[in-house]
C-alpha cells in the first residue's frame, strides 16, 4: 500500500557529508522567469530572464560544522531526500548570501544556486 506521507522530513548531505536540516527547506529547479509585457494597446507579448535554479534550508549549528566552512562551499553536490519520496540533487552548486547564526536555536540559514537542481521521483 502506498504512503500517504507528503511533508514534514528533509535529510540533505553536502558532498557526501549529512547535515541537520533545522527546517524551511526549499528547492526551485526552474531555471527561467517570465514577465508580461503590456502597452496602452493591451497585452504585447512577454520576455524572459535566465535564473540561478537553488536550493535552501535553516541548517543546525552543529558542534563539527563552521558556518566559515559553509560560506566558502563552491562547485558542491547537494542531495537531499524529501518525505514524499522525491530525491532532489543540485550539482556544481555555490552558496550565495552571507550566513547568520541564531545561537538561541543554535540555526542558520544557507542558500545554494547553481546551474541545474533535477527532482526525481519514485
Amino acid at each position: 500500500m502506498a504512503s500517504n506521507l507528503l511533508a514534514g522530513t528533509a535529510s540533505v548531505t553536502v558532498d557526501g557529508a549529512t547535515h541537520l536540516v533545522e527546517g524551511g527547506f526549499k528547492y526551485n529547479p526552474s531555471t527561467v522567469t517570465r514577465e508580461s509585457l503590456t502597452g496602452m494597446d493591451g497585452v504585447h507579448g512577454f520576455k524572459e530572464k535566465y535564473i540561478a535554479p537553488s536550493i535552501s534550508m535553516s541548517l543546525r549549528d552543529t558542534g563539527g560544522l563552521t558556518v566559515n566552512a559553509v560560506n566558502g562551499m563552491k562547485n558542491v553536490t547537494v542531495v537531499a531526500q524529501l518525505a514524499n519520496g522525491k530525491t532532489i540533487i543540485g550539482r556544481n552548486m555555490w552558496t550565495v548570501e552571507s550566513q547568520e547564526v541564531d545561537s538561541e536555536d543554535a540555526k542558520f540559514d544557507v542558500k545554494f544556486e547553481g546551474p541545474q537542481v533535477t527532482e526525481t521521483t519514485t
